[in-house]
């Protein structure tokens, strides 16, 4: 496809997602920006759901893994179900019952308003990084096949993507992400079905057959019990998983906004359960797509791109997609379930950081009306700049996006973890100002464990067990910070 063919796919794409922002933003209220008053359809909520939780990230490069680890990646996603049970059995019964709009709102009625703000605090700083590496990921992509032969600059790129998605969030903020959410996963999941569909024609394969490929067994182990040591460990991959999962969906503003939009507990419920089942199917789908891509590139010889220097299989699927002759079907697609993959992380990104910041900071409940809407269209500027600065900083990092982005959320998602498994699981009363020195110590503390050298840890490897390593540190340090006579009252 000539860029110009590429661009004009991109307008159409972007001009639907303002076609669906005018309908859903009609309401330009902060009751529908926020909650969008509680009217979703569970199962829209649901389906949506499926396309945030992937976004870039598995779109691009966790089929990149497959050189790597093979389908380890399958064992973290069986830990992910087992966390979402506990976040529809346990998280969603407590913020429907509470009634709240910002999730972190639980802390200040359970401690006090420190921990409030040190749990929003750590929020910001997990969903900027995280989805300023998803964005981060696809704006590489766009970059290397359309916008570098142009001579559009990487800065522009990133720009012009956040100002896309700031166009269409503006209004219907999370109301429209509902039903932009399910446009995009039905896109990615197309994109998938299609490119699986053309290359195994190519390979004179259907898809079961290559299922059963000698080929596909020899990339397609899933457990890893032989080596403790290693990262593809069984029970680092499961046990992390599942923190992952109640950590990065259960505890974070953004997944629950969604939830939170549907009518009533029992539908978040259903929700939760239904995104949990199709997840583990999709994730084997992408993992199998990797795994197929990686047979061609070896079948027909194709290295692995290299951008900048540096060996990518982030690219693979881009490069098979649009430079191996395998019809403009494939190209069409593949373009549309990217341009999905951006605009599903990064746009509801962009409104949960913007309720999170007015609420939870600026206190924009409590203002007076005539200044709660236009105090947060100026959050929602605001948020937006900042992401494109983020984004342009993580350019200069190097190693595997996927790798990057998870070891990151697992520093700053641990204090959250902490943070809430104490108010679940204790009754006791914490001094409340001394609950942002809690948390950053345990970032602290759970880096330096994590740095040890091989002298000490032999070899080792850390991977989403941080996750809970760092929970726990900050449990223990809340456990040291408690009022000794102060119990909560059941």
């Amino acid at each position: 496809m000539s860029p110009t063919s590429i661009l004009l796919l991109i307008t159409c794409y972007f001009g639907l997602l303002v076609l669906i922002s005018y309908f859903t933003g009609k309401d330009d209220s902060n009751d529908v920006f926020f909650k969008a008053k509680r009217q979703s359809p569970w199962y829209i909520v649901a389906f949506g759901m499926i396309g945030a939780s992937l976004s870039g990230v598995t779109f691009i490069s966790v089929p990149g893994l497959i050189g790597g680890e093979q389908f380890a990646y399958m064992q973290g996603v069986f830990g992910f179900f087992i966390g979402y049970l506990f976040i529809a059995l346990v998280l969603i019964p407590i913020y429907y019952k509470l009634n709240v709009t910002s999730i972190y709102q639980y802390l200040e009625q359970r401690f006090g308003k420190v921990s409030y703000k040190t749990g929003a605090f750590f929020f910001l700083l997990s969903r900027v990084t995280g989805a300023s590496f998803r964005l981060f990921l696809v704006a590489l992509a766009m970059q290397y096949i359309v916008f570098e032969h142009i001579g559009v600059p990487f800065w522009l790129t990133v720009v012009i993507s956040i100002l896309l998605i700031w166009i269409y969030t503006n209004r219907g903020g999370i109301k429209t992400i509902v039903w932009t959410d399910t446009l995009q996963t039905l896109a990615m999941l197309v994109s998938v079905g299609v490119a699986i569909y053309l290359i195994n024609t190519k390979l004179d394969w259907s898809y079961f057959e290559f299922l059963n490929s000698s080929e596909f067994k020899a990339k397609g182990q899933i457990f890893f019990f032989d080596d403790p040591y290693a990262k593809t460990y069984f029970w680092k991959y499961f046990i992390g998983g599942i923190f992952i999962a109640i950590a990065m969906t259960g505890l974070d503003q953004d997944m629950m906004q969604k939830n939170l939009t549907c009518k009533n507990q029992k539908e978040a419920k259903k929700n939760i359960f239904s995104m949990a089942t199709l997840l583990v199917i999709v994730n084997f789908i992408f993992l199998s797509l990797g795994a197929l891509l990686f047979v061609y590139a070896e079948k027909f010889g194709l290295e692995i791109p290299v951008l900048d220097g540096r060996t990518r299989t982030d690219l693979l699927f881009p490069e098979i997609a649009m430079n191996q002759g395998l019809g403009s079907a494939l190209a069409i697609t593949f373009i549309i379930g990217l341009i999905a993959a951006a605009y599903s992380s990064a746009d509801s990104a962009l409104t949960s950081l913007t309720t999170s910041f007015s609420v939870d900071f600026l206190n924009i409940e409590h203002r007076p009306k005539e200044v709660q809407k236009p105090l947060r269209k100026k959050v929602h500027i605001g948020v937006s700049i900042v992401l494109v600065l983020v984004v342009l900083f993580f350019n200069i990092l190097e190693g595997n996006v996927v790798g990057n982005l998870f070891k990151f959320a697992t520093f700053t998602y641990g204090p959250l973890l902490g943070l809430f498994a104490f108010g679940i699981l204790t009754k006791h009363q914490i001094k409340d100002k001394y609950t942002w020195i809690v948390a950053l110590m345990s970032i602290v503390l759970t880096f330096a464990i994590t740095s040890l050298p091989e002298t000490i840890i032999g070899t080792y490897k850390f991977h989403w067990e941080i996750l809970p390593l760092n929970g726990l540190i900050t449990f223990i340090g809340l456990l040291l910070i408690k009022k000794h006579n102060g119990i909560k009252a059941s």
